[in-house]
């Protein structure tokens, strides 16, 4: 028998439910497009920054990505290891890591060149529309950091 509690909150109303249903969508996409390059989803936000900006401290990489570096270390060894990126102490300070795009790291971006596009056409919105709502996503996700209890240890 099962029982009913009514605490006022469904499931298909939460905003947070709505969201990681859409991130699981979306990741399951990229997956596709991706594998066949070996490459997973955070290997390729990674290449992105970087097709953006090489060479970049890691550091300045995991605050780009909001990645710790418990996260970024094994990201970027599997990508040194596919030949993408290489990594070096600067010569300023030796104390800073600089990930930068190798040739072939330069290479896969061509190869992964239709899949913006791919993407918008997945989600059934134009390009306004996606901007729109990575927009709103990027204002919630930045209104909760500030909201959180600075305290807090989770």
């Amino acid at each position: 028998m099962s029982t009913h509690v009514d605490d006022g909150v469904d499931l298909d109303e939460l905003l947070c439910f709505a969201m990681y249903n859409a991130s699981r969508a979306l990741t399951a996409r990229y997956r596709e497009l991706l594998t066949p390059l070996g490459l997973t989803y955070p290997q390729y936000l990674v290449l992105l920054a970087l097709w953006n900006e090489s060479p970049l401290a890691i550091g300045e990489l995991g605050h780009r990505l909001y990645l710790d570096s418990g996260t970024l270390s094994p990201l970027l060894k599997r990508l040194q290891s596919l030949g993408l990126i290489d990594r070096s102490r600067s010569a300023d300070d030796e104390r800073v890591v600089l990930v930068s795009l190798t040739d072939t790291g330069k290479d896969v971006r061509q190869q992964l060149a239709d899949v913006p596009e791919i993407i918008c056409d997945a989600t059934g919105l134009s390009r306004e529309g996606l901007a729109e709502l990575r927009d709103q996503i990027e204002a919630v996700a930045s209104h909760v950091r500030a909201s959180t209890n600075p305290t807090s240890t989770s």
